[in-house]
């Protein structure tokens, strides 16, 4: 396969954020497909309530952890109900330079059938394995999962 390729622009506003756009993503010069981007309010002059790189990178992971699932689930014939992760990035310093050292991801699938919660986790397990994100990091990833079943009143 090709290597593919993701562009990204990303100009300064004001203060300490700036507007990032991809080409790939219809963006117009009235935003659409642009995200406004900021230092986070933990550092000086940062910026609350504005996408931050750290808030990028957990993102990254835990929509690379969705994506991977979903492939392999439609792959796997799995028939689930719903897929939801939350995810904590943590930053700290380390030999004096601030890193992104783990990210922790907490998927929740609901299926219709107990019979298929193992195989739920097993898709589940082999997505974290196979998240391409997650391998091109230096960060840890944890994954706690938890599957479950609901049966649908019909």
């Amino acid at each position: 396969m090709e290597p593919h390729y993701y562009n990204v622009d990303i100009a300064w506003n004001s203060d300490r954020k700036g507007m990032m756009c991809s080409p790939e993503l219809s963006a117009e010069t009235d935003g659409s497909g642009c995200i406004e981007v900021a230092t986070p309010p933990e550092f000086p002059k940062g910026i609350p309530g504005i996408w931050s790189p750290e808030h990028l990178f957990t993102a990254s992971v835990s929509s690379c952890l969705m994506t991977t699932f979903l492939a392999i689930a439609e792959n796997s014939k799995l028939d689930f109900i719903s897929f939801r992760c939350g995810s904590k990035g943590k930053l700290e310093q380390v030999d004096g330079k601030w890193m992104m050292t783990e990210v922790l991801l907490e998927p929740v699938v609901v299926v219709q059938e107990e019979g298929s919660i193992d195989k739920a986790m097993r898709v589940l397990q082999k997505s974290e394995i196979n998240c391409l994100i997650s391998n091109s990091i230096k960060a840890t990833v944890v994954m706690k999962p938890i599957v479950k079943a609901e049966t649908l009143l019909v």
